[in-house]
């Protein structure tokens, strides 16, 4: 039950960000060259996937953090299911034994001029109160992520739970590690 981890009311203060960026729908009209996250993948993805997914295929929406027609970081998201079997106890004792509506959060990267500026706290804020609006509207459980190893610790500290997987390494890319964040906790830690 989540009354025995610690308030995530209290770890989503860290979700607050004095970021001055606006948060919007990327636009075709975005120019996405000047954006550096870093990371290779993900810069990839933004660059030449983004716009595909959401304005060709409708498969998922991008959300950007833009000043001044500065795009600062983005977060993909889109609508996915999830197995009841894949979430561990107790927490699956609460939730019904068929796929589960989820909002699956595929990409978050901030560009690297903007790092520890809480754009990515931003970021993941919008993400959480898009989950909440789902619920709402077509119901939706919780978060999924698929998070890099390297942003474990991240997501972790915020509550997101493991969950369990059969992952396999095919390729020499670190595997990414599935988690949960249910819809209750971000709508304890966020208000409803």
């Amino acid at each position: 039950m989540w009354e025995s981890r610690p308030s995530l009311r209290a770890r989503y203060p860290a979700i607050q960000s004095s970021c001055y960026a606006l948060i919007r729908r990327l636009k075709h009209t975005d120019d996405r060259s000047a954006f550096h996250s870093g990371d290779v993948d993900l810069d990839r993805f933004f660059y030449c996937f983004a716009g595909q997914n959401q304005f060709r295929h409708h498969i998922g929406t991008t959300y950007v953090a833009v000043s001044s027609e500065r795009i600062h970081g983005f977060v993909t998201v889109s609508p996915g299911e999830l197995a009841a079997t894949s979430v561990k106890q107790p927490t699956r004792a609460n939730l019904p034994g068929y796929p589960l509506p989820i909002l699956r959060l595929s990409r978050l990267a901030v560009d690297q001029r903007d790092r520890g500026k809480g754009v990515g706290r931003l970021l993941l804020r919008t993400a959480l109160g898009l989950a909440l609006d789902l619920r709402d509207r077509l119901g939706c459980t919780g978060i999924v992520v698929d998070a890099k190893p390297s942003a474990l610790g991240f997501f972790e500290v915020l509550g997101f739970l493991r969950l369990d997987s059969e992952t396999a390494g095919l390729t020499d890319r670190p595997v990414p590690v599935p988690l949960f964040l249910p819809v209750q906790a971000i709508a304890d830690a966020l208000g409803p």
